[in-house]
């Protein structure tokens, strides 16, 4: 791909993104709030993620070795 062929494709995926969120119809300082909110709760779900995931997942591993009988050598 070539580089206006990749910005196309960014444009075209912006214009998606302002029409399902009906950002379009909003004035510039809407939008930006909008946004900014928006931008916000992803990256509180992403470091959520990031934090809590590894933990379930290490708790359910345990869980089921136990059930298993599968004794893990892994150190706490």
């Amino acid at each position: 791909m070539d580089f206006k062929r990749v910005k196309e494709y960014f444009a075209w995926i912006y214009y998606q993104y302002q029409i399902i969120t009906c950002c379009a119809v909003m004035e510039p300082w809407e939008q930006s709030m909008f946004n900014t909110v928006l931008l916000t709760i992803v990256a509180m779900v992403v470091y959520t993620a990031y934090v809590f995931i590894p933990i379930h997942i290490r708790l359910a591993w345990e869980f089921f070795s136990k059930i298993c009988g599968y004794h893990s050598t892994i150190s706490n």
